[in-house]
């Protein structure tokens, strides 16, 4: 029998973020003997108080709905593998891809979208939410777990790839909600009209790996969608036709699970092909080419974008509307809503410390500082929250 070849390491991509070259943090500090600044920031991430909470944070399904679907804490962490995976591959730096991979989602409000949206409007007279934007606030601002400086003091290739894994940002500079992000830019510029790094870039396309094919999972595990329903269903209806045809003897449960592991395969497959395409393509030589390359190097192919569109709207007609999470979703913004006006005309209900901290704000400042308190809830506790404050049965907790 022969053997399986030995696994040889990628070479290291000329384009790829140098650890030992990084432009460094807001707040000096003494190296790590033992870690890159890129691994000790997603050690930082990992240790965060936010990060816990995201056991219990909405992905699609409210986390007390059943321990099999994906709360924001498995998704990170699935983010997280895939970011690392690609960026190994690819010679990039593994560790920066997956620090950004495993902050992106860290200014999740509660009940995911739902929470998000409910948290906006709310917010809409004092300057609106963005999840993003709350997340930047988080690892500069609102973790307090060093004595010499608030946030986790990140590099700030990190802090890049937080704010701008998307692409440049200078669009959305003049939105009320992104004040902080202008605040902070101007103490430590960030380049807002470049691209990030192709370590973020990475982060933010195994974001889109992820959800949709784990989305595409836990609807079949919820019953919202049946197998033979997806059989036409762009990207995963060919693989599904194929397996099906390969391995006839897999029952339901095995081809949900082989059909899901071979789209992610496809997917990261055809991110790799054309991020090698665009790096040729656009002659990008060095880290900053990839800032000013003026597009994404890191993408989906025009077929597979394609594709990707038509297997989203099916969960979108199929799955995000779906009257079971139309009801979690009118449930959330009324849990969300009603604290948040109960907060704003009666501080002192606040638990102390933010009561404390609400005191000499003008509106606008304590309405952020309420905003702050629930986008930090889990879903578990924005219900007993509210239940504390609104049933009388409760009165005695």
């Amino acid at each position: 029998m022969a053997s399986a070849p030995i696994f040889q390491p990628p070479a290291r991509a000329s384009w790829a973020e140098d650890p030992t070259r990084s432009k460094g943090r807001l707040f000096a500090e003494p190296e790590s003997r033992t870690r890159t600044p890129f691994a000790r920031d997603r050690d930082r991430l990992i240790h965060s108080q936010a990060f816990r909470r995201l056991k219990e944070k909405t992905q699609v399904f409210v986390a007390h709905e059943g321990d099999h679907f994906r709360t924001r804490l498995t998704h990170s962490l699935e983010v997280a593998q895939i970011a690392r995976s690609i960026a190994f591959a690819l010679g990039l730096d593994d560790d920066l891809a997956e620090a950004v991979a495993l902050a992106h989602d860290l200014g999740h409000p509660p009940f995911g979208h739902a929470g998000e949206d409910e948290l906006d409007e709310c917010m809409r007279p004092f300057g609106g939410f963005d999840h993003n934007v709350q997340t930047f606030r988080v690892v500069t601002k609102l973790e307090r777990r060093y004595p010499d400086f608030d946030g986790l003091n990140l590099t700030w290739e990190t802090l890049e790839g937080v704010i701008k894994h998307n692409g440049p940002v200078t669009d959305k500079l003049d939105r009320p909600s992104w004040c902080s992000i202008v605040e902070f830019n101007g103490k430590y510029d960030l380049r807002l009209g470049t691209w990030a790094s192709a370590e973020a870039q990475v982060a933010a396309l195994a974001d889109d790996i992820a959800y949709n094919n784990h989305d595409v999972d836990d609807g079949l595990q919820a019953g919202i969608f049946r197998i033979d329903e997806l059989m036409d269903v762009a990207l995963i209806g060919p693989i599904l036709r194929a397996l099906k045809a390969e391995r006839p003897e897999l029952d339901d449960r095995m081809l949900r699970l082989e059909s899901v592991r071979r789209m992610i395969g496809t997917m990261v497959d055809d991110v790799m092909a054309e991020t090698q395409r665009r790096a040729a393509e656009g002659g990008v030589a060095t880290a900053e080419d990839v800032r000013m390359l003026g597009k994404a190097l890191v993408a989906f192919s025009a077929d597979m974008a394609e594709e990707l569109a038509k297997l989203r709207y099916f969960l979108h007609q199929r799955m995000y509307r779906h009257f079971r999470v139309n009801r979690t979703r009118s449930q959330a913004r009324r849990i969300l809503s009603e604290m948040f006006h109960l907060f704003m005309n009666e501080p002192e209900v606040l638990p102390t410390e933010w009561y404390d901290m609400s005191q000499n704000r003008d509106q606008a400042g304590r309405a952020r500082l309420v905003c702050d308190y629930i986008a930090g809830m889990t879903d578990r506790f924005a219900i007993e929250e509210h239940r504390k404050l609104f049933n009388l049965e409760l009165w005695n907790g």
